[in-house]
């Protein structure tokens, strides 16, 4: 192809001597954009057959593993029978739920220790919120004044019983397969963005470890790294890795060496005008001269109320860096990004939701970190008349045993667990499916994780079975479900 670029000067060297290096986390961003508009045109149009309830989704992953039954899932009867074995309650048929067959549960020993030791209390009380009643845990009062807008699913299910579960929720495979394209680059493939100055697939908060997945639980994979979700670092000096305008270049330079390099790229884009990558290129370099601007905009939060900061704790030290996070995400849904991933409780590792021991003090603390700050998110997104075209999902990898270990924490379980969605279409103040009467097994209206994927997927117009690219086939287990009865 020919290039009006001299050969020993390539395009991204160029404009590294222009003083516009932007390195290739901010170069996927703007490929992004790239001939999508509002949405992907390699797509098929059945693939785009559903009226969309919701715009934008946010989904919050705790990182750990969560205590469904210290959270949204209480079960009295672990009162009732703790320092019993589950075999010496009324309740040992749990241990030999039908289901067991048909969950291909990798790392996963039936007869393992975790489940014959004793059942460990409830360390937290509930109590019914709102008008609906639902019940939610007293660590999380601030989402319980919210209980009207929650959909409660309390029969998650997952295959691994290991920290790959993390990767797992988010692409709906096993580690053991290989690595896939995850719900919010899906999500970003089918639709492209809202708004052409912004990325339409954010991450904030600390990755998923190398251990558990990585950033693979944020990447397209085989879609393509245009489909990627970027990082936003609100810690850092820079929110957007490369982004930062040149010190030493006036905006009226820079506007001018802009102009230069897309009359550059307009030669061969003449005399190659079917060329859909030199012309997803030369988008990509204008729209990174706006983001520029439109992201450190994005993230400033000065022009927000006293009363919109204390609604989310953003000046709180224990809730602040969440909150900055929670409004941030509203406000990058209120300018048309589609698809917004924060990650809570990294720690290097498996993460700190990961209670085998000390569960108390580590959930009660981990609850106050976010309780405020979505419960914020929540009432600011429906008091600015936003909650009912944004979808709120929070999820976690897997639950924790009814069995104690190391005396005062819940081993690892992927048996039955829960999540919650809000806004965006779904019902809310109920709660769908149930675990058994010691948590231990999802029994009524079981979903496995791609469940939450088609359901997500459908509330934005899309759909999960016609979503795929030529070439790729996908196993029925990746497409999931839609979860209907929820939906408003």
């Amino acid at each position: 192809m020919y290039n009006p670029i001299p050969s020993s000067l390539q395009r991204r060297a160029f404009l590294s001597e222009l003083g516009m290096g932007f390195g290739s986390i901010a170069l996927a961003a703007m490929l992004q954009n790239d001939a999508q508009g509002q949405g992907n045109p390699s797509l098929e149009d059945a693939a785009l057959n559903f009226a969309p309830k919701a715009k934008s989704v946010i989904w919050l992953f705790m990182i750990g593993g969560a205590s469904h039954m210290e959270t949204f899932d209480p079960k009295p009867a672990l009162n009732r029978f703790a320092g019993k074995t589950i075999e010496e309650t009324p309740l040992a048929n749990v241990l030999q739920s039908p289901f067991l067959e048909n969950e291909r549960v990798v790392a996963f020993d039936p007869n393992n220790g975790f489940i014959r030791k004793e059942i460990f209390p409830l360390q937290v009380g509930f109590r019914p919120r709102g008008e609906s009643g639902l019940e939610i845990s007293d660590w999380l009062p601030h989402l319980g004044d919210c209980a009207d807008d929650l959909c409660v699913v309390r029969s998650m299910w997952t295959e691994d019983s290991n920290h790959g579960a993390q990767l797992q929720f988010h692409t709906g495979r096993h580690r053991v397969d290989g690595f896939f394209p995850t719900i919010g680059a899906w999500a970003n493939y089918g639709l492209g963005s809202l708004n052409n100055e912004l990325p339409s697939f954010v991450v904030m908060g600390q990755p998923v470890a190398d251990c558990c997945g990585g950033r693979e639980c944020h990447r397209a994979n085989y879609l393509g790294p245009k489909f990627d979700g970027i990082p936003l670092d609100l810690e850092g000096e820079t929110p957007l890795a490369y982004a930062k305008p040149p010190t030493d270049v006036l905006p009226a330079e820079q506007a001018g060496e802009f102009e230069l390099l897309r009359q550059l790229s307009s030669v061969a884009a003449r005399q190659y005008p079917d060329d859909e990558q030199l012309r997803a290129r030369i988008q990509a370099y204008e729209l990174a001269y706006r983001m520029q601007t439109a992201v450190p905009e994005v993230v400033d939060l000065q022009d927000e109320s006293a009363t919109t900061r204390q609604l989310y704790g953003v000046d709180d030290k224990e809730t602040s860096r969440f909150g900055r996070q929670m409004l941030t995400a509203r406000r990058l849904v209120e300018r048309g990004v589609r698809f917004v991933q924060v990650y809570h409780g990294s720690n290097g590792g498996a993460g700190q939701w990961d209670s085998h021991k000390g569960l108390k003090a580590g959930h009660s603390k981990l609850c106050r970190q976010i309780d405020r700050p979505v419960a914020g998110l929540l009432k600011d997104l429906k008091q600015r008349g936003l909650l009912d075209e944004t979808l709120v999902v929070w999820a976690t990898e897997f639950g924790r045993t009814p069995g104690s270990q190391h005396s005062d924490g819940r081993d690892h379980h992927p048996f039955g667990f829960s999540i919650w969605m809000a806004g965006g279409g779904v019902r809310g103040g109920i709660a769908h499916g149930a675990t058994d009467e010691l948590g231990f097994h999802a029994v009524e209206n079981r979903h496995y994780v791609t469940d939450v994927h088609a359901t997500v997927l459908h509330l934005l117009g899309l759909n999960p079975r016609t979503l795929s690219l030529p070439g790729r086939k996908r196993l029925d287990k990746e497409f999931g479900h839609v979860i209907h009865p929820i939906i408003a």
